[in-house]
């Protein structure tokens, strides 16, 4: 069945139901009821190269904080679960991606450690349509954690809210995809320790 992972996830805030191809070839059925948001996870899907079905039913008449915060808790857990054991990846990824004006910088390390730095990401606006820009931190913040990733990104020009957030979304997906493709010479973990 190759690195996958079927996760649901059901509290009074949210339901979720996640699957993650990591080998897959960009394919994506999402629906998260935060339009903006579907729109940034089919790019993550599609320029990481990953198969995702993302399905939530959340508490939008309250705000986004919960659908998207959860569904990162989620996909940080599918990431988990697909690598495996973490035998052969190359653990590090990183991507310097353009899109226009705005330039964004991702490395990921998928040391089992957690950690998120941000630095540079400051939108002008409360809002790309329905999703607070706020919640782009967030989310990345919620996969980190659950996953248990490093994760860096950093806004190094840009002055387009839009152009950012996909700028950050597509650049992660490229790092992680680096990081999570395997490497014939590394025939158990990359790590001194002998586990990640």
């Amino acid at each position: 069945m190759g690195r996958t992972a079927k996760i649901e996830r059901d509290t009074k805030e949210t339901k979720i139901q996640v699957t993650l191809s990591l080998d897959g070839s960009g394919q994506a059925d999402v629906e998260t009821g935060v339009g903006f948001f579907d729109h940034m996870l089919h790019g993550f899907a599609r320029h990481g190269l990953f198969d995702l079905e993302a399905h939530v039913q959340g508490d939008l008449y309250v705000d986004d904080h919960h659908t998207i915060e959860d569904l990162g808790i989620v996909l940080g857990w599918a990431v988990k679960e697909a690598l495996g054991d973490k035998r052969g990846i190359r653990r590090y990824g990183s991507c310097i991606l353009p899109m226009d004006e705005a330039l964004v910088l991702c490395a990921v390390d998928l040391s089992g450690r957690p950690y998120l730095v941000m630095d540079g990401v400051d939108f002008r606006a409360d809002k790309i349509g329905d999703m607070s820009t706020q919640m782009v931190r967030e989310f990345f913040y919620a996969i980190s954690y659950s996953c248990g990733m490093n994760l860096h990104i950093k806004v190094l020009s840009g002055h387009n809210d839009h152009h950012i957030a996909e700028g950050i979304f597509k650049s992660f997906a490229k790092a992680l995809d680096e990081a999570t493709t395997r490497d014939p010479r590394i025939t158990d973990v990359l790590s001194t320790k002998g586990s990640l």
